[in-house]
């Protein structure tokens, strides 16, 4: 039965007309008889129609209309695009189109981590060998250590336009030798408008590079920020027990600094209030 509303007895306004079924009490507004179509059958005696369903106006579609996925952009799409991106870079990031049509380009991600992050702890830095070898250096201790990344720290990707959202950020943690789980982690894109910044969460089968591509160079229009993944309740299975001892430090050191804010904040109240009791004990009368 396709969807429709219905009419509470008692409910119509003057003027208005208004069409009943034969089989059942189903009424409806004359308007909208032709966009519905009713299963029913003769009621049997005593049996009636559901009542006190939300009425809502006619004007208002029956039908949700079905969500048209856009068709993805031909070749010659992608290359007219490219061709309009590449002439705005200023800084020589090009993207290139492949013959089979996929493309390359750079984006920038801002790294916004307000926590800890764990990597091996003792390791040398990465060389170019091990860059060209992909030697996982995180792989060869089993040591671990927690510190903060930089505030705000910025990386710089290469990558193609079929790299995914979740392939984007387990490339971040690798190149940062960070061993944490990545669905601890999230990409989001920034925008600004109206003076106001509005973050997105992207999902993990996002393209970033289309995102880039369509938006153009200007990172004020378009920029990528990776955060923690905020989804209302943590996931306290994903952290490691070393992890967990972590927070529960940071925390007991976050409590000892406040109480001890509080309580400079009261004594210093505390004593201008003695000193104004006191200035008021000595003016005479």
């Amino acid at each position: 039965m396709r969807a429709a509303f219905p009419v509470p007895s008692g409910g119509a306004s003057r003027g208005e007309r208004f069409h009943n079924s034969v089989d059942c009490r189903y009424t409806c507004h004359q308007q909208c008889h032709s966009l519905v179509q009713l299963d029913c059958r003769r009621p049997d005696p005593g049996q009636l129609s559901p009542e006190g369903t939300i009425v809502l106006p006619c004007s208002q579609n029956v039908t949700k209309a079905v969500e048209e996925k856009p068709e993805p952009p031909t070749v010659e799409e992608i290359k007219e695009k490219i061709e309009k991106y590449n002439a705005k870079v200023t800084n020589c990031l090009l993207m290139k189109l492949s013959d089979d049509g996929t493309y390359t380009g750079f984006i920038k991600v801002h790294l916004k981590l307000r926590r800890p992050v764990t990597v091996p702890a003792g390791i040398r830095p990465q060389s170019i060998y091990d860059a060209l070898k992909e030697v996982n250096l995180a792989d060869t201790t089993d040591r671990r250590t927690s510190f903060y990344l930089p505030l705000d720290a910025i990386k710089q990707l290469h990558i193609s336009s079929t790299t995914t959202v979740s392939e984007v950020i387990q490339g971040l943690l690798k190149k940062f030798m960070v061993v944490d789980n990545p669905q601890k982690f999230a990409l989001f894109k920034e925008m600004r408008k109206d003076g106001q910044v509005l973050l997105q969460k992207l999902p993990l089968t996002e393209f970033p590079l289309y995102l880039r591509l369509l938006a153009g160079p200007d990172t004020d229009v378009l920029s990528f920020v990776l955060k923690e993944n905020e989804t209302g309740e943590v996931e306290w299975d994903a952290f490691s027990i070393p992890e967990l001892q972590n927070f529960l430090m940071i925390l007991d050191k976050e409590e000892k600094d406040k109480i001890q804010q509080v309580k400079r904040k009261y004594e210093k109240f505390k004593q201008r209030l003695q000193q104004s009791l006191k200035e008021a004990g000595d003016k005479p009368g």
